[in-house]
């Protein structure tokens, strides 16, 4: 039969070593099966599968870092907009029938070719698609790209 008894912590509150002795007994790393992790594969290892079942193992990934070019685009359908607004401000040049947008100054860095132009525009920007060119151009104006055009 199984003996019941309280444990001695509840009644040992005011002796120094809790009726334990003072050589080593329930004081050192020892008591618990030593310092740390020590044990988790071996005699504390049905702790760690109860109470921290993921302890060991790699959880999850960590992507490299990748150094992404950011554009801010502008569609070729917004730029008459642009330029009237521009032109109410009185900050657009104008040579002769073209305007001269300059759209890194404007902050952006691409030209897409989404949307109808109908104004001549001299446009210098860093990037632009072959659609935007080719839009701009047959409205009688041209394109100024700053960076060389990757062949697709």
């Amino acid at each position: 039969m199984v003996v019941r008894r309280r444990k001695k912590s509840r009644s040992m509150r005011g002796i120094r070593t809790h009726g334990y002795g003072s050589i080593g007994q329930h004081r050192k790393s020892g008591s618990r099966g030593g310092k740390g992790a020590a044990g988790m594969h071996k005699h504390k290892w049905s702790w760690v599968v109860k109470y921290f079942p993921n302890w060991y193992g790699k959880h999850g990934f960590t992507y490299p870092i990748k150094i992404k070019e950011e554009y801010r685009t502008i569609n070729v359908g917004e730029l008459t907009e642009l330029v009237k607004y521009l032109e109410s401000r009185g900050e657009i040049q104008k040579e002769g029938e073209h305007y001269v947008l300059d759209l890194a100054t404007l902050g952006y860095n691409k030209l897409l070719g989404r949307g109808e132009v109908d104004l001549k525009l001299k446009v210098v920007v860093y990037k632009a698609t072959k659609e935007a060119i080719e839009k701009i151009s047959k409205a009688g104006g041209e394109v100024t790209v700053l960076a060389k055009q990757s062949e697709q």
